[in-house]
């Protein structure tokens, strides 16, 4: 599978993996040097505030070193899916969750989406998309899903928009369930999502996670499932492929009480 270049214009660091495994490691867990001024200066992969702080740095680490593909894979997935399915991709309003410093809106752009609005929960990642793709959403939003303000649930309606990617941030640390499916309510009823997830969480009987969720989303025909696909999502820092799914489903109406009580909790009140 090709690997898309997101970091060409970019300067280089110099990174070095440590001497020991990572495969006692949690992926979450795992983490490289970064040597800056003669100094070996030791982040984790998702202590992204560090990351973001370095132009590159994200796209060296993660597209160049350990060939990223997800992207690509989500955005061409909903693609295709969208096409198949009769509808226009260049019609799509799309809210990209966990946006980071942006890569995403790379592959979006491809396709021609009308609209793009990026939502991230730390201030850098805003930061970092304004800075390394300053055309790349219309809008950015800074916020925590699990519990969004109303100003900020107020203007993600305007923007109404209908389709919802989410790559490379689901679990382990990063989003939460909750914040899916507070996501999922900013969409149209009949909104596209697309969106990857490790093997694991949807493997899991963890009941307050993405399998549950994923799974009653399906059982009750809250979604109408188009596509779901195990596909190689990058390298671990021991030259080993991570086994991914990418999903992509159309929602069938706005989502019942009960599964947004169970899922999202507090912020089904706002």
């Amino acid at each position: 599978m090709p690997i898309a270049d997101h970091g060409a214009a970019f300067s280089q660091h110099v990174i070095r993996f440590p001497r020991e495994s990572g495969r006692d490691l949690q992926q979450n867990q795992a983490f490289f040097y970064l040597i800056e001024d003669g100094e070996d200066k030791r982040i984790k992969f998702h202590d992204y505030a560090a990351i973001y702080d370095r132009p590159g740095l994200y796209e060296q680490l993660f597209y160049e070193r350990l060939r990223c593909t997800s992207p690509a894979v989500v955005v061409s997935r909903l693609a295709g899916a969208v096409r198949h399915a009769g509808e226009s991709v260049e019609t799509l309003r799309v809210l990209d969750l966990g946006a980071g410093n942006g890569i995403v809106s790379d592959e979006l752009k491809k396709f021609g989406v009308a609209r793009l609005v990026g939502l991230d929960i730390i201030e850098s990642a805003r930061e970092a998309a304004l800075r390394d793709r300053p055309a790349g959403y219309d809008e950015y939003f800074v916020a925590d899903m699990t519990n969004p303000d109303a100003e900020t649930s107020s203007a993600l309606e305007e923007w109404r928009l209908d389709a919802l990617t989410c790559v490379a941030a689901l679990g382990f640390d990063d989003i939460p369930a909750a914040a899916f499916v507070t996501a999922m309510e900013t969409i149209a009823e009949d909104g596209w999502l697309a969106f990857n997830i490790k093997t694991d969480f949807l493997q899991k009987a963890d009941k307050g996670g993405f399998a549950a969720l994923v799974k009653a989303l399906l059982d009750h025909d809250l979604v109408e499932l188009h596509l779901l696909e195990r596909y190689r999502h990058r390298l671990s820092i021991d030259g080993e492929w991570l086994e991914y799914f990418v999903l992509v489903a159309k929602k069938r109406g706005p989502l019942p009480p009960d599964i947004i009580s169970r899922f999202a909790g507090s912020a089904a009140s706002q």
